[in-house]
């Protein structure tokens, strides 16, 4: 009897449909806030790594309150849009060989848009 009330539960609670939504500040919490200021504050001034504060939508080593960009970065062209992003955060140095950026890689592709969603709203 326990098995048939507990079976639904788990189900419901293993379902990709069901289960929660990743929260972008959470993931930012977890993978970024080491080398990075949370864009949110008001003061996200940079720290080992550059401020994301407003990065959707700029261009590749452009803070130029941050002096420590790569040679790679710089010569990138990149501009941070959304899909841009979303690769250079599921492999850095793949998306841009020789950048000094130490993370491996965000490899779910749901934590990385919640991630970039958060980087969206904070402008």
């Amino acid at each position: 009897m326990r098995f048939a009330l507990i079976l639904p539960a788990l189900l419901l609670a293993t379902s990709p449909a069901i289960a929660a939504q990743p929260d972008g500040r959470q993931v930012f919490t977890q993978a970024c806030a080491v080398c990075h200021a949370d864009p949110a504050k008001a003061d996200a001034s940079p720290r080992i790594g550059p401020s994301l504060k407003g990065v959707v939508g700029r261009r590749a080593a452009s803070d130029p309150k941050y002096t420590r960009y790569s040679a790679a970065m710089k010569k990138s062209g990149k501009v941070w849009d959304k899909a841009t992003l979303s690769s250079y955060l599921a492999s850095p140095r793949a998306v841009v060989p020789g950048t000094t950026m130490t993370y491996g890689g965000l490899a779910d592709p749901a934590r990385r848009a919640a991630l970039i969603d958060y980087l969206s709203k904070n402008r």
